[in-house]
């Protein structure tokens, strides 16, 4: 299976990722506003908030492997103040924040190197076991039992939110 790179992309995308011996598409032509570089996710108030990780000027069909990221805006700090909102009530929020917090500090210069980087720290998260101080168990590698979204109590069932609600929601 060829996929488009994402960053912390919906349940969907990690199911596939995950379920296949699967390629990430480098040489493909970037398309702006999808996932390659933005997400979904739902804030503690329940209300959907859209992250982008900003890139540099887009040519006319332009490779994805050639997207660079811009920091002209603080993007980084944003996201991870977003996220630590979001979900540290969650939980198993504090558990895999430090696995993440890595990925807000560092600068990559192409978008493609944090997606990769992200997404395999994201599946090992997946594949790992519970930590046994919050539940004991193992982890199921069975994507199409994950449930996928917090706050459904309060809010409807919204498609294609980031991995994040469910990793932090039941691990």
């Amino acid at each position: 299976m060829i996929l488009p790179t994402a960053y912390l992309p919906p349940l969907s995308y990690m199911q596939a990722l995950m379920s296949e011996p699967a390629m990430i598409e480098a040489m493909e032509t970037f398309e702006k506003q999808t996932f390659r570089n933005r997400c979904l996710i739902r804030d503690a108030k329940g209300e959907l908030v859209r992250l982008t990780v900003p890139v540099g000027k887009v040519e006319h069909k332009q490779l994805t492997r050639d997207i660079q990221i811009s920091y002209q805006t603080r993007w980084q700090h944003q996201h991870w103040i977003t996220l630590v909102s979001a979900y540290q009530h969650t939980p198993y929020f504090m558990y895999f924040a430090d696995y993440l917090r890595p990925f807000y500090e560092k600068e990559y210069k192409w978008l493609l190197d944090l997606n990769d980087e992200m997404n395999a720290t994201l599946v090992s998260l997946l594949r790992r076991e519970k930590p046994t101080s919050v539940i004991s168990g193992q982890l199921s590698a069975r994507t199409e039992d994950w449930s996928g979204q917090i706050w459904t109590d309060k809010h409807p069932w919204q498609t294609e939110l980031s991995i994040l609600d469910t990793l932090f929601d039941e691990y």
